[in-house]
């Protein structure tokens, strides 16, 4: 889904507006990519946050990311380069793409937690 063999890339403003403009939700601030998001209750934020482990891992890209209660404020940039790079845009679209998929399999009153306790159940 993701190409992760290739390497980290500093983008300059043009490209960084570009990819901005393909992704909802987040803004540049200074050098770095920003969003936040809102979730159901703390539960749903948490879930995602841990889903979001499993995907960070994998192409070893970390954000920097603070949860108060139902939100989540994310914040991307790549230290080793110092600035935004093509892996912070690969990461912020792999969160909308969680966000997404949460929300769009949710039932009526279930919360993201219950959402993935019934797709493990459903996978058995």
């Amino acid at each position: 889904m993701y190409n992760m063999e290739e390497n980290y890339r500093k983008l300059d403003d043009e490209e960084i507006n570009e990819e901005l403009s393909k992704l909802d939700k987040w803004v540049k601030d200074e050098n770095k990519i920003k969003r936040t998001f809102e979730f159901k209750d703390f539960a749903d934020a948490f879930t995602f946050m841990t889903r979001m482990a499993i995907e960070i891992e994998k192409i070893n890209h970390h954000p920097e990311w603070f949860n108060v209660y139902n939100k989540i404020d994310v914040e991307l940039t790549t230290h080793d380069i110092k600035g935004i790079s093509n892996f912070d845009f690969k990461l912020a679209k792999i969160m909308n793409d969680i966000e997404t998929v949460s929300y769009t399999h949710l039932r009526a009153h279930e919360t993201e937690a219950d959402l993935v306790c019934r797709l493990v159940r459903e996978k058995k």
